[in-house]
C-alpha cells in the first residue's frame, strides 16, 4: 500500500487525509460546506471524494482509523454530525451509513481556550460530547474499550484533570506512535501544542487569543523505509505559538520542526508570521523572526500547501498574499513549491495528493502525459526538486 497525504478543496478550511502504508487512515479536520452536499451545486463534493478513499469493516461500516481535530472552529469541524457516526458503535445505522471514527484524537485544552473567545458551533459541541463519552468509557473500562469508543488525548488538561488517564494522554514534546492502538512503525508524530499553561499569564492569554491548536510533526514511512516524508500541520496556530516553539526548541531540537510538506497555518494567514497588522502597516509590517524560523525548517525540495481559497492580494486575510510571498522565500523563492489547494481544484478538478514511496514524495498527476512530476524529500535529486510541481 502506498502512503499518501490528500488535501481536500474546502475553501478557507482544513480537511486532510493521511493514509499510511499499512492502509490505516487518519483524517485531520473537516470543512464540509452546505453547498458541497448539494448535487446541483458545483462546490467540490469532498465527502464523496473522502468516502471513495475509505474502507468498510466486517459489519459494513465505513470508517477512519483516526480523526484528529486541531481546534473547534467551524471551518475545521463543519459537517461532523451530518457525515460521521457519533455515540456507541453498536448504534451505527446502515440506512444512515455514516462514517465510524475508530479513534478520536482530541485536546480538551483547545476547547477551554476556544470558549474564552467564541461560542462553539453545533458540530464542535457534538465532538466535545463524544470525546467526553469516550473518556468516561476509558475511565470505566480501561483498554477494554472497542473500536468506535477509543480516544487519544493531545496534551494534558488543566488542573490535573487528565492525571488519572495518562495512558491515553500524549504530553507536549512526546511522540504519538499508535493509531487505533496499532503500533506498526508506519509513522511517528511529535506533539508540539497545545502548550501547557505557564507562569506568564499575559503570554497565556495571548496563546488563547491565537487559537492554540494541536500542532503535530509527522514522520511517515514510505515503501517500507522510515522517515520518507515529514509533514508539519498546526491548524490555526498563530505567531505567538510558533515564536514560543522556536524559543523552546530552536537551539537544541530545530530538526524536530523540519518538514517535507508544511500545511501553512491558518489558511496562509499573515498572523502566523507577524504580530503586525498588514492592513495597518502594509509592506512595513515586520515578520517575527522566531515564528518564521519555526516555520522555515525545510528539507531538500520541501513544499508548502495553503488550504485556502485562491490567494488574491486584494482580498482580506486569510489567505494573505504577503504571507504567500514569505512562504515562497522560505522555499528558496521557488514558486512551484508553494501550492494552493483551491488552485489545484480549479486547474485539475481534484484534490491535491502526494504519494509517499521509498523514493520520496511525489505529487500525483492528472494524466500520464504529466508523469514527469518529480519526487522531493529524502532521496530526491536537485533536478527532481526543481521539476516538482
Amino acid at each position: 500500500m502506498t502512503a499518501s497525504i490528500t488535501f481536500f478543496p474546502v475553501d478557507n478550511g482544513d480537511m486532510t487525509l493521511l493514509i499510511f502504508d499499512n492502509e490505516q487512515t487518519l483524517l485531520i479536520d473537516m470543512h464540509v460546506r452546505k453547498a458541497a452536499d448539494d448535487a446541483d451545486d458545483d462546490t467540490p463534493d469532498v465527502m464523496a471524494d473522502l468516502r471513495s478513499r475509505l474502507k468498510r469493516d466486517e459489519k459494513g461500516r465505513m470508517f477512519v482509523d483516526g480523526f484528529l481535530l486541531s481546534h473547534p472552529d467551524k471551518d475545521h469541524i463543519g459537517g461532523l454530525e451530518s457525515h460521521f457516526h457519533l455515540g456507541p458503535p453498536d448504534e451505527w445505522k446502515k440506512d444512515d451509513d455514516k462514517i465510524l471514527i475508530r479513534e478520536m484524537w482530541s485536546s480538551p485544552i483547545v476547547f477551554r481556550r476556544a470558549s474564552k473567545t467564541h461560542t462553539l458551533c453545533d458540530d464542535a459541541k457534538a465532538w466535545a460530547k463524544e470525546a467526553r463519552r469516550r473518556v468516561a468509557l476509558y475511565r470505566e473500562n480501561g483498554t477494554a474499550t472497542v473500536e468506535g469508543n477509543r480516544i487519544q488525548i493531545m496534551g494534558e488538561d488543566e488542573d490535573g484533570k487528565t492525571d488519572d488517564i495518562l495512558a491515553i494522554v500524549v504530553k507536549a514534546d512526546e511522540l504519538v506512535t499508535k493509531l487505533n492502538r496499532v503500533a506498526a512503525g508506519t509513522f511517528e508524530a511529535r506533539l508540539f501544542a497545545p502548550l501547557p499553561q505557564g507562569d506568564n499569564e499575559e503570554l497565556d492569554d495571548l496563546l488563547a487569543k491565537n487559537r492554540s491548536s494541536v500542532i503535530l510533526r509527522f514522520s511517515i514511512r514510505g515503501g517500507g523505509i522510515l522517515d520518507k516524508c515529514r509533514f508539519l500541520t498546526g491548524g490555526d496556530a498563530e505567531v505567538a505559538i510558533w515564536e514560543r516553539l522556536w524559543e523552546k526548541h530552536g537551539d537544541d531540537h530545530a530538526d524536530w520542526l523540519s518538514y517535507d510538506i508544511l500545511q501553512a497555518p491558518h489558511h496562509c494567514s499573515w498572523h502566523s508570521l507577524s504580530y503586525d497588522s498588514y492592513s495597518d502597516c502594509g509592506e512595513d509590517a515586520e515578520v517575527c523572526e522566531g515564528a518564521r524560523s519555526a516555520l522555515a525548517q525545510v528539507r531538500k525540495g520541501a513544499i508548502i500547501v495553503a488550504s485556502s481559497k485562491t490567494i488574491d492580494p486584494k482580498d482580506a486575510d486569510p489567505p494573505s498574499d504577503r504571507a504567500k510571498r514569505e512562504y515562497i522565500s522560505i522555499v528558496d523563492d521557488a514558486t512551484d513549491r508553494f501550492l494552493c489547494v483551491a488552485d489545484i481544484w480549479n486547474d485539475e478538478q481534484r484534490a491535491l495528493q502526494y504519494d509517499i514511496t521509498s523514493s520520496g514524495v511525489t505529487k500525483t498527476v492528472k494524466t500520464a502525459a504529466k508523469a514527469a512530476v518529480a519526487a522531493l524529500g529524502i532521496g530526491a535529486t536537485a533536478s527532481q526538486a526543481r521539476a516538482h510541481g
